[in-house]
């Protein structure tokens, strides 16, 4: 079963997504601050991350610093409510696999974890 780790500081986008993606025969598990999702990362081992860029005292981008630095097979899906394009070509820079925006779209956020796990099938 595919492992999903969902980061972002707003509890009821997290609830929400791990319900979508249980639904969808996902194992999921829910951070709701940086520090939470690095310590979620050792312990869970996910295989795509959704990751939100604005959170409190870490922000997303320091934890895909971090995540990268580490674990660099975990494919990243950067979400954000500001489509600044200095933040994106950060994250893209720091290894970032995606980025997408709220509102989410179900249908396109499904599609692109599911590629995600085909890429890292392919390159296993």
């Amino acid at each position: 079963m595919t492992r999903l780790l969902l980061v972002d500081d707003e509890a009821e986008i997290c609830d929400f997504l791990k319900s979508f993606f249980e639904d969808r025969n996902f194992e999921v598990q829910t951070a709701l601050s940086g520090e939470e999702a690095l310590r979620a990362v050792e312990t869970f081992g996910p295989q795509v991350m959704l990751l939100d860029i604005k959170m409190g005292s870490m922000d997303g981008l320091t934890v895909l610093r971090e995540v990268k630095a580490k674990f660099p097979r975990v494919k990243v899906i950067m979400v954000t409510a500001l489509e600044t394009t200095e933040k994106i070509e950060e994250a893209l820079r720091l290894g970032a696999d995606n980025y997408i925006t709220k509102p989410l779209s179900l249908e396109y956020l499904e599609n692109d974890v599911r590629e995600k796990i085909a890429d890292l099938a392919a390159s296993s």
